[in-house]
């Protein structure tokens, strides 16, 4: 994995130092090399911070065509890249390098943009095309890999990370309507902030000097249900599961360097460690995350994991003194806030991974994406698909839902009455439970904003504008209420959070590639096509891979439910330095330049969390807010916020 930064200027020739201010500001994504390219006319550019994984020595960019006419900046890795090479060179393509990035570069001479269909990985790409005066700005299909762009000053820019937009001179400010949003029900394009836009998962962005455009190239795709199901067999169904994913396993072993694995006590990681234990030349390095809190650890079921396929088992301990050192680091590198520490855990496993002389891991992210794994997606099972059940049966259910998840909270489940908007409803037929959640996590969040900035945006349908940037009509109508929730977290939460605070941006807040055999296209588009049923079965989330994997975990992991990765809330530990850390900066004057916080409400709710009579459920709760302000804090002023 690497940075990349792109501009392509309407008017002025393009300052070098621009360029050396954004490729430093990137440096952590790429320490082994920091690269720019520059157009004759000096109004395109392409910069480059490479970390070096596949092709150690000839693979630095940008990269440019036989005849120099096209170049390339690349971040992330193409699989199979080998058959690929084989098949353009035998059309009579020369490669420059050795490395997998050079493949794109040729497909775009052979297709154009249409190379995207081509490539299978992890990866955002900034390709500039001389002959037809064109930069293609490509995003893998899920949005593993962040790529931001912004109009500034007559210029087109382009980057990793917002952070080196703004080292490149793009304003840093606040988005007004997506702080009110609550930063992650937004549609694929938006961002916090103002005038800073994603390239959608699954997009392109075509720009000229005198248009840009985004276009799709690839979607998820659910059947609706009154489409006849394939003529198979559970059993057929899991087989054939088993052989897709196994693959993305293995294709993500390729390295030049040594390749570990991230291992939780969930299903999701060990599968991973399973199936890469079957492929990996000797032990596979193994690191687990510890915390101090037993209802948190998940230490004794990953060690039992390792010892089972001979992985060789690192736990990295975490306490809530660490959280609180590196929380400030962690949400700047992140540029989204934070719901729960879980975050800066992830990027202090990070820094011991790189410190242990590891590049590359592979990890579980994106399972419950695709596999309906978390307790909202059973809740909308519970609620919308149990034709013949008993609906004392069905309450009852739900009770030991909500019961069995209670460190989640607030976060996974719906707490309280929250405004959805009447769009939703009326659209989709019912209200997904996740969104009910963040409808509520949202409004708890405002209660601790000011009214001037709150009034503007009151009444806004938040999931109504969500909604009205999708293809509802193709993609959501006719299909069943888990497929429409999990289209909907795709679009969402997969890729603002999960595979960013989760996934790449805390891996390269410490020049560590993440790779995620989940979010392998192939292993996702057979699963569309795979019957609800399989994926919840009963009360059991991930049933279809809970039977294809037995073989490689442990009884104790294939018969556990899910436990979300979470670290010990600060509210629940009063004594300890992160809850000091919360209380200490939201009570204190930097608190005070976020424009959208009101510091007299944010006290208010510090004094009722505090208070020795509150119950632990609404704490922990409160904690998910209370994070997030503080998340704003540390990102106004490290991000260098304009006020």
């Amino acid at each position: 994995m690497c940075g990349v930064t792109a501009v392509l200027s309407r008017r002025s020739p393009i300052d070098p130092a621009t360029m050396k201010a954004g490729i430093a500001s990137l440096h952590h994504r790429g320490p082994d090399g920091h690269a720019f390219w520059m157009s004759a006319d000096a109004r395109a550019a392409l910069g480059h911070t490479r970390l070096s994984i596949i092709d150690l020595v000839t693979g630095d960019q940008p990269i440019s065509n036989e005849d120099g006419t096209i170049h390339i900046v690349v971040n992330g890795e193409f699989y199979d890249f080998e058959r690929t090479r084989s098949r353009l060179e035998a059309r009579g393509h020369r490669f420059r390098t050795k490395s997998d990035s050079e493949i794109a570069l040729h497909l775009y001479e052979d297709y154009g943009p249409e190379c995207l269909h081509h490539l299978r990985g992890e990866y955002a790409f900034v390709i500039w095309d001389e002959r037809n005066q064109r930069l293609i700005a490509g995003r893998d299909r899920f949005g593993v890999k962040p790529l931001f762009y912004a109009e500034h000053s007559g210029a087109l820019y382009l980057a990793s990370e917002a952070k080196a937009l703004f080292a490149m001179g793009v304003p840093a400010r606040w988005s007004t309507e997506a702080v009110y949003a609550g930063g992650f029900v937004l549609p694929g394009e938006r961002t916090l902030f103002a005038g800073v836009y994603a390239v959608p998962p699954g997009h392109y962005l075509r720009a000229t000097r005198e248009s840009r455009r985004i276009h799709q190239y690839w979607d998820v795709d659910y059947p609706r249900d009154d489409e006849a199901p394939a003529p198979r067999s559970d059993a057929e169904y899991i087989e054939g599961f088993r052989a897709v994913l196994e693959d993305a396993v293995k294709t993500r072993l390729r390295a030049d360097v040594p390749v570990g694995c991230y291992l939780s006590g969930g299903i999701d990681s060990c599968t991973v460690l399973g199936l890469a234990a079957l492929h990996h030349d000797g032990a596979v390095r193994a690191y687990t995350l510890t915390f101090d809190h037993q209802q948190y650890d998940e230490s004794v079921i990953a060690e039992e994991m390792a010892r089972h396929v001979g992985a060789e088992y690192q736990p990295i301990p975490m306490t809530q003194a660490d959280l609180a050192a590196n929380f400030r680091a962690a949400v700047v590198q992140s540029e989204i806030p934070f719901i729960n520490g879980h975050t800066v855990a992830k990027f202090m496993l990070s820094r011991a991974v790189r410190e242990s002389g590891y590049k590359v891991v592979i990890t579980g992210e994106g399972s419950d994406e695709i596999l309906a794994g978390y307790p909202h997606f059973r809740r909308d099972m519970l609620l919308h698909h149990t034709v013949g059940q008993e609906p004392a049966e069905t309450e009852r259910l739900l009770e030991q839902l909500v019961e069995s998840n209670q460190v989640s909270r607030g976060l996974l489940l719906p707490e309280g009455d929250a405004d959805t908007g009447a769009l939703c409803t009326t659209l989709l037929g019912s209200v997904p439970s996740w969104l009910e959640a963040m409808a509520g996590t949202a409004s708890r969040t405002r209660s601790l904003m000011r009214d001037d900035f709150l009034e503007p945006n009151r009444g806004s349908d938040v999931i109504g504008t969500l909604l009205s940037s999708l293809d509802v009509e193709r993609r959501l109508k006719g299909r069943n209420a888990v497929h429409q929730a999990l289209y909907l977290w795709a679009k969402t939460i997969l890729p603002h959070y999960i595979l960013s605070n989760l996934g790449d941006r805390m891996e390269m807040g410490h020049s560590i590639e993440g790779r995620v055999p989940f979010m392998d296209h192939h292993v996702a588009e057979y699963l569309h096509n795979v019957p609800v049923s399989l994926k919840i079965r009963g009360m059991t989330e991930k049933y279809i891979l809970r039977e294809s994997v037995k073989d490689v975990i442990t009884k104790t992991v294939y018969e556990r439910q899910k436990h979300p990765f979470l670290s010990p809330p600060a509210t629940l530990n009063p004594d300890q330095p992160l809850h000091a850390l919360m209380q200490d900066t939201l009570r204190s004057s930097a608190a005070t330049d976020v424009p959208f916080l009101d510091q007299q409400k944010v006290i208010a709710a510090l004094d009722g969390t505090n208070a020795p009579d509150t119950d632990a459920g609404y704490k922990t709760v409160m904690d998910q807010v209370l994070t997030l302000a503080l998340s704003f804090v540390f990102m106004h002023e490290g991000l260098g916020m304009e006020t």
